[in-house]
């Protein structure tokens, strides 16, 4: 009996897949643990595995947006009708593939003045990708994007895809034991950014998705902001104490999402969501931290956050962050976030506000430390300050209330051992 494959609803965000590419084609036959295609979510590049046996007797899509639950694919036995079986499910007989036609100019209404255009560059990059369109060929996207992560030649590895094609377990099998792998004039490549490509770019998956829930965020929920400054020289003597004789190395983020996790607790009016007709409190904390990759922007989640050490917090952060920029990260870890934190500090940036993470309420956006004249004891002294500004959904949240968080916040923060009680 024929099965049919449809697009898997791989985030709980997401709407439509694209087809990056098929590793299969009609006719092949296939089996359970076969991948069958790479599909590319709102989150991350993800590869569609055959839970089925049998043969590829149906492609419905080459490549290209594909809504969840849409039809992708049938396997079946060689030779069944694939149209009565589409024809069953309310679906148009296939047709043959075709090439997309280019978008046709738009005619202005009315006469406008060109805008200056800059000469068209040499078609150098043409040529180069007619030369090499044959070794491209032989790598999966995702497979590609790991290796470009790692900073590994596709050079050094050999595939075992079909015809030789490298794909995702391979990059995986070389970063774990890159002796083993077959030697090469160009084994170890230093990592080289890929060349900014100019001009019109299809959006991605994931950045349609951050268009559209923050565009409905920003739009929709009222926000306000609240910024307070805080003295963070306890902070830095207590990190450098524990870094001192601790084996994991914790960094200003891990103490931050400590004493938010800790101040949640406190005011669980903050850790809280809008949805529409009720407002739900969360009684666990959940902290999602903003993670910066090539295609736009990740949240993954730490679960249960008050209940961790900082040493743990960090551990599970970097392990996280890891993840996310080898597009490894599964829904279940990018889910469920009741307080999401968003820190660039690390660019020297003082301040900046953040729009909400949806369903949050709230979301706290970190600036640098920086050394700035303070007052202590009636003194002006060095001191080191950072400040944070707290987004608040209005319809959740009023002023009092994410003015005491970030009293609480402050006062963690000035005073470390407070994290422990």
């Amino acid at each position: 009996m024929a099965e049919i494959i449809r697009m898997p609803r791989l985030s709980d965000t997401m709407e439509e897949g694209n087809i990056v590419s098929w590793l299969k084609k009609e006719g092949d036959s296939v089996k359970p643990g076969d991948i069958l295609a790479e599909v590319e979510t709102d989150k991350a590049t993800m590869e569609l595995e055959s839970y089925h046996a049998g043969s590829l007797i149906y492609i419905g899509v080459k490549s290209g947006p594909v809504p969840v639950d849409g039809i992708i694919a049938i396997i079946g036995q060689p030779g069944e009708d694939v149209t009565a079986i589409l024809q069953q499910e309310g679906t148009k007989s296939p047709q043959p593939a075709a090439v997309p036609a280019a978008p046709a100019a738009e005619v202005p209404e009315a006469p406008v003045t060109p805008a200056p255009v800059q000469p068209a560059p040499a078609p150098v990059i043409t040529v180069a990708a007619a030369q090499v369109s044959d070794q491209r060929l032989k790598a999966s996207p995702l497979a590609k994007s790991l290796a470009s992560e790692a900073g590994v030649s596709l050079d050094a590895l050999r595939g075992s895809g079909d015809n030789g094609r490298i794909v995702k377990k391979d990059v995986e099998a070389y970063l774990s034991n890159p002796v083993a792998a077959p030697a090469s004039d160009t084994t170890i490549a230093t990592p080289v950014l890929p060349d900014f490509q100019y001009g019109d770019v299809p959006v991605s998956q994931m950045r349609k998705t951050i268009a559209r829930r923050l565009g409905e965020s920003k739009f929709s929920a009222p926000h306000f902001y609240l910024t307070i400054e805080i003295n963070m020289d306890n902070a830095v003597e207590a990190r450098s104490a524990v870094n001192a004789v601790s084996p994991v190395k914790i960094s200003f983020n891990d103490m931050v999402i400590r004493a938010c996790a800790a101040a949640l607790r406190k005011h669980p009016a903050i850790n809280s969501s809008w949805l529409g007709d009720k407002i739900t409190y969360h009684k666990d904390i959940h902290i999602g931290v903003a993670v910066a990759v090539e295609d736009g922007l990740l949240v993954p989640v730490i679960r249960h956050a008050d209940g961790k050490s900082l040493s743990a917090i960090n551990t599970e952060v970097k392990e996280l962050a890891t993840k996310a920029k080898t597009k490894k990260l599964q829904p279940q870890e990018m889910t469920g976030n009741t307080f999401t934190i968003s820190n660039l500090g690390m660019f020297d940036i003082d301040e900046f506000t953040a729009i909400i993470n949806p369903p949050d309420a709230c979301i706290l956006a970190v600036g640098s430390i920086a050394q700035k004249p303070v007052v202590k004891n009636n003194q002006i002294v060095v001191g080191h300050v950072m400040k944070v500004t707290l987004s608040c959904d209005h319809r959740v949240v009023d002023g009092a209330t994410g003015a005491q968080f970030l009293q609480t916040l402050k006062n963690m923060l000035q005073n470390p051992l407070l994290m422990l009680a």
